[in-house]
Formats: C-alpha cells, structure tokens, sequence
C-alpha cells in the first residue's frame, strides 16, 4: 500500500519501454558504462534468480557461472544505465526466488524452459486432427 503522492512523484521516472522478464528466465542485460568522454554497452548473461521491491526502487539479481565461480549482480529495474533487458528463454519454476541455484553446478543450474501455448487453439490446448474434426462437427 504506498502513498499516492509518492507514487505521483516516482511516476516520471519510471521506463515504458520496459521488456517483460520473470524469476526464472535467461536474460542479457545490456548495461550502458561510461569511461571518461566515451560510453559503450556491456551485456551480462544469466539467470534472474530475484525480483524485490515496488515503483522506483524495484532490482532484480542476475546471477551466471565464470570461471566456476557464481556471479551475481543486482541491478535497478528502472536505472538509466541499463540500456535494455532482452528475454533469451523462459524457465520453469515454482518459487519466488531461486537461490537454490546457488548450490548447483554444471546442467543442474538449468531450468526446464516453460512451454509455450499455440495461439491457433482455444485455451492453448493443443489436439490431434481426429479431436479437430470432431470439434468442427460440433460447433456446425
């Protein structure tokens, strides 16, 4: 329950333009940095392992393997310096925050990726081409 007033000042500075990603999904996070007079992008690749917070103060944590050791960093969902948040695979998951992970090493630290439902099919149910007709016959 945050104020509206508040809400009303944090408003302005929120990202539209913002890709949807969940707890679990594969992303490259494309970071602007400036060094001295010159900017450049720089990508991380990982796992969103956590998303915390509301409006303006809203992170979420990547975390990936280097060099057989975990890596993670922690970045404001609404920063000016990340430049994008491209999804590269959905994961399947069943927790809020997945610092399970942590502990797994190799193809452990994999998620089954989430199914995608056809759009074709009402309710994404995908059906043989015997149920298809049938489905045909009755709704004539």
């Amino acid at each position: 329950m945050t104020n509206s007033i508040i809400k009303g000042v944090e408003e302005p500075h929120l990202k539209k333009d913002l890709a949807h990603f969940e707890v679990g999904d594969s992303v490259d996070v494309a970071t602007r940095i400036v060094e001295g007079d010159k900017e450049r992008i720089q990508v991380f690749s990982g796992t969103v392992i956590m998303r915390k917070g509301a409006g303006i103060n809203e992170t979420f944590t990547v975390r990936r393997i280097v060099n057989n050791e975990g890596v993670e960093r922690i970045y404001p969902v609404h920063s000016p310096f990340i430049a994008s948040v491209t999804v590269k695979r959905s994961g399947e998951r069943r927790r809020a925050k997945l610092f399970y992970l942590r502990e797994r090493v190799g193809k452990a630290v994999r998620l089954t990726e989430k199914r995608k439902a056809k759009k074709d099919e009402p309710g994404g149910v995908s059906t043989s081409g015997a149920a298809k007709e049938e489905l045909a016959a009755a709704a004539s």
